[in-house]
């Protein structure tokens, strides 16, 4: 019987043979050979080096204190010698020590060496059929579900997983480890379905070129209408362009579908350009839709820009709530869109002053507000996190429901005004009123006036 070593060395020998002359212009046949013999020699890597990394983390077991043979080596710990050593990350060295403490053999209270914790993995993980990272994923499952599925359920799910895992890719075999584990632990399907939503989440954040960057992971459930509706507007646009190609048009993943002819993409985008654009197509047509059961809470993309600019194609526009300007072009293009609102200063308006005659303030009043500050006139929160309030109250002060007694604040920042003494004050009018807030006498015994809402953050050159 050779070693594993013995093994990748033959195995080096045939695939150096068939690569001598380069692999520049090689015959199909003979790269996929290579291909496979590269597999091959990757595969009995890992089970050579597997009970090694294991045998490393023995002698460097934390309890052995400076006699561990990682820290006379000058390393914290065996994965960080591994990782150190052989060039990969942290997580890969525990994933190598993992599958060799799984498919080593267990000496017995005897002093005889027994088999395996996870034999059939042993056995693969020898023969080249899979290699170290399908084995730690495979055994990383057997022992988090061990004590609740039983001995016996084990061995049968072992055998499986084993019999399947060769010729999957690791994505899709940790496909078929989520369906095992259901079967293994059927209880545990809730608890997990708990947790996973626990942890779902979205970031949004502007980075400083102006793009808006997304990070985030759904659970399922919500994961299920985002995937599908997105695949779904994108697959429309693939076989619409396919049609199009087919009927003698001009060739191009996704060219024009659901694109205006000016715009620059209109030739050829990316599949995740494609999605995003998708996403963006959701979102507008809930901006544009009338349902009065969807809880949009009457958002408005407001896009702001001077009548001279859009008279002359010249200058740039900005958009609420995003940092970065725009050129007039695509203000127009927006202008156009269906739930998005042009701004344009200088030009006729809705008349905006509405006395004593209504209480709470008006959607366009809420716009011009949103336009002059920009979100919480004090603190910079976004316009979702705001409401409209009386700077004189309703009530006591008998105030009016117009934009100079008006102003947007947060809930923090509402609390803190009535509760603390500061006051507002509105100079100026309309939309290019600023909004000043002076601080009580034992925040700043100078009561200073500090400009608050959009005109901080204006630039005139």
């Amino acid at each position: 019987m050779t070693t594993p070593l013995a093994d990748i060395a033959a195995l080096a020998l045939r695939a150096d043979a068939l690569s001598a002359g380069g692999c520049a212009g090689m015959d199909a046949a003979t790269l996929m050979q290579l291909t496979d013999l590269l597999g091959q020699i990757r595969r009995k890597t890992d089970a050579a080096q597997a009970p090694v990394a294991a045998e490393l983390a023995r002698q460097s077991r934390p309890e052995l204190g400076s006699d561990s043979l990682a820290k006379k080596q000058g390393f914290r710990n065996a994965t960080t010698l591994i990782a150190a050593t052989t060039g990969t990350t942290i997580g890969d060295a525990v994933r190598i020590v993992q599958v060799g403490e799984g498919t080593a053999p267990r000496m017995q209270l005897s002093g005889v060496a027994g088999p395996a914790k996870h034999p059939q993995v042993a056995e693969a993980l020898a023969a080249g059929r899979i290699g170290a990272p399908a084995a730690a994923a495979i055994i990383s499952l057997l022992d988090r579900v061990a004590i609740r599925a039983g001995a016996a359920a084990i061995a049968q799910a072992e055998q499986t997983l084993v019999e399947q895992a060769p010729g999957l890719t690791l994505n899709d075999l940790n496909r078929v480890l989520l369906r095992a584990e259901a079967w293994l632990d059927p209880d545990g399907v809730a608890p997990r379905e708990e947790q996973l939503r626990a942890d779902r989440y979205l970031h949004l954040h502007e980075d400083r070129t102006g793009m808006l960057v997304f990070s985030g992971k759904a659970d399922p459930e919500h994961a299920a209408p985002i995937k599908a509706v997105i695949e779904a507007l994108v697959g429309a646009e693939l076989r619409a362009a396919r049609d199009h190609e087919q009927a003698g048009g001009a060739a191009g993943l996704g060219a024009g579908v659901g694109l205006g002819a000016g715009e620059p993409d209109a030739v050829r985008r990316s599949i995740p350009q494609m999605q995003l654009d998708a996403l963006a197509q959701v979102c507008a047509h809930l901006l544009d839709c009338d349902d009065k059961n969807l809880p949009t809470g009457g958002a408005t993309v407001v896009v702001r820009l001077t009548l001279d600019d859009l008279q002359n194609g010249t200058g740039s526009a900005t958009i609420d709530g995003l940092s970065a300007p725009i050129s007039v072009s695509t203000a127009r293009r927006m202008a156009a869109a269906g739930g998005i609102i042009p701004c344009v200063l200088g030009g006729d308006s809705e008349i905006l002053d509405w006395g004593r005659r209504k209480r709470l303030f008006t959607r366009t009043q809420r716009l011009a507000l949103a336009e002059r500050d920009g979100g919480c006139a004090k603190c910079g929160a976004p316009l979702t996190h705001t409401h409209a309030h009386h700077i004189n109250w309703w009530t006591r002060d008998h105030g009016n429901t117009n934009l100079n007694e008006g102003v947007l604040l947060c809930d923090s920042c509402h609390h803190q005004i009535h509760d603390s003494g500061w006051e507002i004050r509105i100079t100026g009018t309309g939309i290019d009123a600023e909004v000043w807030f002076t601080p009580p006498v034992w925040i700043d015994p100078q009561q200073t006036p500090r400009l608050g809402g959009r005109k901080r953050y204006s630039f005139a050159a």
